[in-house]
């Protein structure tokens, strides 16, 4: 028992240096900001709707990949097929690529000099300088995240409970939602929360796709080019305090799901 102990504790002392490593910038941010602009720019109208406009054009990124890419993550999980890992390639390709690349992809591709960009014009939905802009740069480079943590979720429940349940009467839809996705919901939680945060973060394929409206990536280069470290800080202490509200908050949710599972059981 004390020789696992002495291996546990010898296990946390070597993986507190990536916990230091994180925390020593943070806590250097934090400590050298000008608190005095840090709350007087919550009074900032441009800061606060940056801020703002971050939160909900990834969340809606985030809505639009988990409608699309949770049939998509259950089949990758289910099924095995010649270029499936190809496939899976694919959709790990904005992990890998620079995201200014990424935004240069997605501006090709939805730029109104396009067929796809002139008909999304026509109908209201400009493509660049604009929300919908800021969501199409989130939702290229967020949706491996989700993809990848809700199929490896779908692996993780057996295939013979759906199977049971297909045997006594259960249609598809009835076994998938009622059965498939609860046992899976754990991953598909944390896809949710890592696809939102890729998103709030995001900078190179945004600021190409829609410098403007900002978002708080871009306001913060915008301010640190044009006046420099101090007036940049503020905007940049008030996303980390969002993304950890946030952060917390979701996993507080998790673990009292968990919880509310484990007494069930």
């Amino acid at each position: 028992m004390q020789r696992s102990s002495r291996e546990c504790l010898f296990m946390l002392l070597m993986g507190s240096f990536l916990i230091i490593y994180i925390l020593w910038p943070l806590a250097g941010l934090f400590l050298r900001a000008d608190w005095s602009l840090v709350l007087s720019s919550y009074k900032d109208s441009e800061i606060v709707g940056a801020l703002w406009r971050s939160v909900w054009t990834a969340a809606a990124a985030t809505g639009i990949i988990a409608l699309f890419g949770t049939p998509l993550a259950y089949f990758l999980a289910r099924k095995n097929f010649r270029g499936k890992a190809f496939l899976e390639a694919i959709i790990d390709v904005p992990i890998m690529i620079p995201h200014t690349v990424a935004g240069i992809a997605v501006l090709m591709a939805f730029s109104p000099k396009t067929m796809i960009g002139a008909s999304l014009i026509k109908i209201g939905l400009s493509p660049v300088n604009s929300h919908f802009g800021i969501i199409l740069a989130c939702m290229f480079v967020s949706i491996p995240f989700y993809v990848d943590a809700a199929r490896d979720a779908f692996y993780s429940v057996s295939p013979r409970i759906e199977k049971a349940a297909r045997t006594l009467g259960a249609p598809f839809p009835q076994v998938f939602l009622r059965i498939s996705l609860p046992m899976a919901k754990k991953g598909i939680i944390s896809g949710l929360i890592m696809s939102w945060a890729r998103g709030v973060s995001e900078f190179g394929a945004v600021v190409i796709m829609a410098y403007h409206p900002m978002v708080a990536p871009t306001l913060i280069y915008d301010r640190f080019a044009t006046f420099g470290l101090k007036y940049s800080t503020p905007v940049a202490v008030q996303l980390i305090i969002v993304c950890l509200g946030m952060f917390i908050l979701f996993r507080l949710i998790s673990a009292g799901k968990r919880r509310e599972d484990i007494n069930n059981d």
